[in-house]
């Protein structure tokens, strides 16, 4: 079998090179930066974490099932724990030896049944075949940064461009959307700045990181609830812990809780209800170092931070190779082309609690699909068909989330993960009786 190509060196790169390996199947793995974290590690060139950045998930719900942070690592680590973690990981699973690091990957192109892929590494570039390739290089890399109405003479940043709270010091500053780096931005900002205005076009939920001394998202345990269920008791909580977005001066949602991704941080509500953050609404113009809203209000600023988002971005490759129409390559699951067998766009999906053990099982389940497709397997040629037939279906688990670009690739966890351990499922049926040794723990408990 001629080696996959995998582009990246973050989460799911790393689980993506281990699962392949750990099936057999050989893989060359590219990484930008000189090792290994992706996101995680601060210093890479595509990273665009900041100093102050921690984990908004808990670790057990978060890690990799195989390889269990340990108890000194804080419950909701902080970004330099987790580029820790990734190394361990990658020294766990002897990956460091199938990466080319400081290579950056110029372009991937199809010629006959194999890819082409063209890499730059100090200056010099160089072409070679490969059998199939992996795209791993993460969703939140491409800043998404809207026009604004007008010209503002002050500065303007992205929260991709962001570092170091001392950058608000003595600065009006105007934070435009709210997600969770929005929010963590706006919380430093209050420590240092002149004065924090925060500006939304839409509401958002809000829930606290810990309920009763425990992660809130470890609080459902392993009883799946019905999804109308799920949010319900979400929203409820957030009422009672938090209070309504609106008794802050924020919009109100015109959404159910999950059908947009929650802000995972009661910090920013103790700002504004401290008057140490002020609620605005969306801009209506832009003139100068004046900004005003659509209410009629207004105000002078000297620093505007978009927390607006990112992008999908895959500059490597044309976008019609990856069935691309609209916010999102439209793909089975996420992660398998219509057409091709040996394209996997990886890590291209979002869900409440999927954590990274999450997208190792898409790795798994990937990985299983190659060796058992070249073995002509009976349960690879009906993924094969069924990816053909499904291909931008979506497993949202009749969950209707915001027609947004951010949103575009979020599924519904239990659903997801429940058509990835029927598929896995039945490729395992399909192992020889000599294999059955090597399959490992976690596609097992994948699976059942």
């Amino acid at each position: 079998m001629k080696p996959y190509a995998v582009i990246g060196a973050g989460p799911m790169g790393l689980c993506s090179v281990r699962n392949l390996a750990k099936h057999g199947i050989p893989c060359v793995g590219f990484e930008i930066h000189s090792d290994v974290g992706g996101l995680w590690d601060i210093d890479s060139p595509t990273s665009t974490m900041y100093e102050s950045a921690h984990l908004i998930s808990s670790k057990r719900m978060t890690e990799f099932a195989e390889f269990p942070m340990g108890d000194d690592v804080a419950l909701f680590p902080h970004h330099s724990e987790l580029r820790q973690y990734f190394r361990d990981y990658a020294r766990k699973f002897d990956l460091y030896r199938h990466y080319e690091f400081n290579t950056e990957v110029v372009s991937c192109e199809r010629v006959g049944d194999d890819w082409q892929i063209t890499t730059r590494s100090d200056g010099r570039e160089q072409t070679r075949t490969f059998g199939g390739l992996l795209i791993a290089n993460g969703t939140l890399h491409h800043p998404n940064r809207p026009q604004l109405p007008g010209e503002f003479t002050g500065e303007v940043l992205h929260s991709a461009d962001y570092r170091d709270p001392a950058i608000f010091d003595g600065k009006r500053v105007l934070l435009v959307g709210c997600g969770n780096s929005g929010a963590d931005i706006a919380v430093d900002a209050a420590h240092r700045a002149r004065s924090v205005d925060i500006s939304l076009r839409r509401g958002y939920y809000f829930l606290p990181k810990f309920i009763a001394g425990k992660a809130t998202d470890a609080l459902g345990g392993k009883i799946k609830l019905p999804r109308f269920i799920q949010q319900r008791i979400s929203a409820a909580i957030s009422r009672l812990m938090l209070g309504k977005p609106e008794q802050y001066g924020l919009p109100k949602p015109d959404y159910k809780m999950f059908e947009s991704h929650p802000v995972i941080n009661s910090l920013i509500l103790h700002h504004i209800g401290h008057g140490d953050i002020k609620a605005r609404k969306d801009i209506e113009k832009i003139d100068g170092n004046k900004v005003t809203f659509v209410d009629g209000s207004c105000r002078e600023y000297d620093m505007i931070m978009l927390a607006t988002g990112y992008k999908l971005h895959y500059p490597f490759i044309a976008s019609e190779e990856l069935n691309w129409t609209g916010f999102a390559p439209r793909l089975y699951l996420n992660v398998f082309h219509p057409e091709y067998d040996n394209l996997f766009l990886m890590g291209m999906v979002e869900a409440a609690g999927l954590g990274w053990e999450g997208r190792n099982r898409q790795a798994e389940m990937v990985a299983l699909y190659i060796q058992q497709l070249a073995k002509g397997a009976k349960s690879a040629q009906q993924l094969k068909a069924t990816k053909r037939e499904k291909a931008g279906a979506r497993a949202d688990g009749g969950m209707q989330y915001l027609e947004l670009e951010r949103m575009a690739y979020y599924v519904h966890k239990d659903t997801y993960l429940d058509a990835m351990a029927g598929h896995t499922r039945d490729l395992l049926k399909d192992y020889g009786a000599g294999d059955t040794d090597r399959i490992p723990a976690t596609a097992v408990e994948a699976a059942h």
